[in-house]
């Protein structure tokens, strides 16, 4: 299905940093939970993610991509409020999207 441009402009992508990683033993498939400082008008929210291919050592601190407007998705006893992204890959996984430098916290994908 195509979608014209404009349609596109309305998905608000942001570069966030993950500041805490929890364990989420009620999740249905494994997942971490996460909160991510996305900066300034956007702020700090959290999401449910099921990247547990990744440590948590290896998310703490690093720089994710994620819808930030999309509303709020119950996850069992989780409220999700942001949708981190990454590429569905059938051997690895999930692929987190990354900026390859270390870009601002809150800047916008486009």
């Amino acid at each position: 299905m195509e979608i014209d441009f404009e349609h596109f402009l309305q998905v608000d992508m942001r570069v966030g940093r993950v500041t805490a990683v929890e364990d989420f033993p009620q999740a249905r498939k494994p997942a971490w939970k996460l909160t991510i400082d996305f900066g300034g008008e956007v702020g700090v929210k959290r999401s449910s993610a099921q990247i547990t291919t990744y440590a948590r050592d290896q998310l703490l601190g690093s720089l994710v991509v994620a819808v930030v407007n999309f509303p709020p998705r119950q996850i069992g006893p989780f409220m999700s409020e942001v949708l981190v992204l990454g590429a569905l890959d059938e051997r690895l996984g999930v692929v987190l999207l990354r900026p390859d430098q270390d870009a601002q916290v809150g800047s916008r994908i486009g």
